[in-house]
């Protein structure tokens, strides 16, 4: 079929190519389009087309939905447990995703957070839990929703009654072990970090500073510490970032550690000298301290124990010290070499002299072969001139090695056994502590809302001009004047309690701190403005 006339010039000449079948125009030569275009009309004897129905996956495809959805769940199952770094359990992982959904898997969000919280139980019943933060980044949630899927899990297959507890010691060995901070480190002094924060992040967990807690915080913190002490710069926000932790929890953490080691260092001969801004320095005296009381049996006799009191001194390695320098003794623990008493490194009473067996003729004829061998050094006598004294330099931690790591405490223990370990200091849990505080905080509020509130309504009985408001150390007095009076000054949390006392709200409801719930329950339902 020709077309009647030229597109392009309107002739009505035609030429047709014997090679390539297309129309040309004799006039202007160009070819005509679509003059060998067929309409495809279905009818009955017209071409068939490809029937696509719900459950095949169109032509030449021989696998069902189900059959899809099973693949793809598998698919999924493997990529998540291959980013987690648990190839070898995806077998488990998926065994227990195809129990509690019946054998059908499922596609979509809710099921890559299944196979994380299923991931997450697999290896909590096998005491080496992963940390619920790293999950829920890896599947694409937040921290909430797959904690709720973990608990249905757990309830679904009633796992709660043998469940075992976060094991905190094994995320501190994964965490040292895995993270990228410490891959320049030698594999030595990373099995000595590894003992020494396994130490003492299990005194912390006797300290109460993991009790009620996020784990991984105080994993943070313990690293820092210890990496400080050997020498290894460490950024906390860059280890906190890597295991999915918040900067401020794991600075808390870090402050209440150094402020219970400091506790523990007061058993020391200067334990009062120090302070959080000096524990570090003074770190290697106190752990070795609570090394050597962990290492305590139960029978040993006091005087033993009087003896750990003490900081054990090598005097051979004293002696050769001093010999060797022609300085002023001195020793130091924070840095900073500074001149203290004698007292703490002489002996300190004839049953020291006895226990370490030397007599006083051994100490002369030392004393005189000292003399013997070093002709500038003159005897120090009593005389009238101004003596010169000799002065030697002394630092304590070079006398020995300060880590044995030979304690339990360096290995996993139970926490029942944990607790019954002394670690030379028991200390009351922080939260607890804090809490313990703010109630009385409240409860003195409370007092000052009850004086405010007489004075008002009954201003001459209420004689407040001898009556001193009491306020907690915590909370600063603050007063300013006004007209030669001074006047107490109230915040947001006076009015609110003020407020729940006049409406006659229980001062034991009240130092619980709940005021929304308070103020919606006995203010805006009671029907009093």
């Amino acid at each position: 079929m020709s077309p009647s006339s030229c597109s392009y010039c309107d002739k009505t000449s035609f030429l047709r190519d014997d090679e390539s079948g297309a129309l040309i125009c004799s006039s202007c030569g160009c070819i005509q389009q679509f003059d060998q275009f067929e309409a495809q009309i279905g009818g009955i004897d017209g071409p068939q087309g490809t029937f696509i129905h719900v459950g095949t996956a169109g032509s030449g495809s021989v696998y069902s939905y189900r059959e899809r959805k099973h693949f793809n769940g598998k698919s999924t199952i493997e990529e998540v447990t291959y980013s987690l770094g648990l190839s070898s359990k995806n077998s488990d992982v998926r065994s227990m995703v195809y129990t509690i959904t019946d054998g059908e898997f499922g596609q979509g969000e809710w099921f890559r957070v299944l196979i994380g919280a299923c991931a997450y139980v697999v290896m909590r019943r096998e005491d080496r839990p992963l940390p619920m933060a790293e999950i829920a980044s890896t599947v694409g949630c937040d921290i909430y929703e797959i904690g709720k899927m973990i608990q249905r899990v757990v309830d679904f297959l009633d796992l709660r009654p043998d469940f075992p507890e976060f094991d905190i010691v094994h995320s501190l060995e994964r965490t040292i072990k895995n993270s990228s901070v410490f891959s320049s480190v030698e594999s030595g002094v990373i099995e000595k970090m590894r003992k020494q924060g396994v130490f003492l992040i299990q005194c912390a967990v006797k300290w109460f500073l993991s009790t009620g807690r996020r784990p991984l915080p105080l994993v943070v913190a313990v690293l820092v510490f210890v990496a400080e002490l050997n020498g290894i710069v460490v950024v906390m926000e860059e280890l906190a970032k890597e295991v999915h932790a918040t900067v401020s929890t794991c600075r808390l953490r870090y402050k209440e550690l150094l402020e219970t080691l400091v506790k523990a260092a007061q058993v020391l001969p200067w334990g009062k000298d120090v302070t959080v801004k000096n524990i570090v320095k003074n770190a290697p005296l106190v752990i070795r301290y609570m090394e050597r009381k962990v290492m305590l049996n139960p029978g040993e006799t006091q005087e033993k124990r009087k003896g750990l009191d003490r900081a054990a001194v090598d005097l051979e390695d004293v002696v050769a010290e001093c010999l060797r320098h022609d300085n002023e003794f001195e020793y130091g623990v924070d840095g900073v070499t500074s001149r203290k008493d004698l007292q703490y490194f002489s002996l300190e009473s004839k049953r020291d002299a006895d226990r370490m067996q030397i007599s006083t003729e051994c100490l002369s004829v030392m004393y005189k072969k000292f003399l013997d061998q070093n002709r500038c050094a003159e005897p120090l006598r009593g005389s009238g001139n101004a003596r010169k004294r000799i002065i030697f330099q002394f630092d304590i931690l070079e006398c020995r090695e300060w880590w044995d790591g030979k304690s339990e405490l360096s290995k996993k223990l139970m926490l029942k056994e944990l607790m019954e370990k002394d670690v030379g200091v028991d200390t009351m849990p922080p939260s607890f502590v804090n809490g313990q505080l703010k109630c009385k905080m409240r409860k003195e509020k409370i007092n000052a809302a009850k004086l405010r509130i007489k004075r008002i309504m009954h201003p001459v009985d209420a004689n407040l001009g001898d009556v001193s408001v009491p306020l907690d150390s915590s909370c600063p007095e603050r007063r300013r004047k006004r007209k030669g009076m001074v006047v107490d000054d109230v915040d947001w949390e006076d009015l609110i309690i003020e407020t729940l006392v006049l409406h006659q709200v229980k001062d034991e409801e009240i130092e619980k701190g709940h005021y929304n719930t308070l103020l919606d329950l006995h203010v805006f339902n009671s029907g009093i403005v």
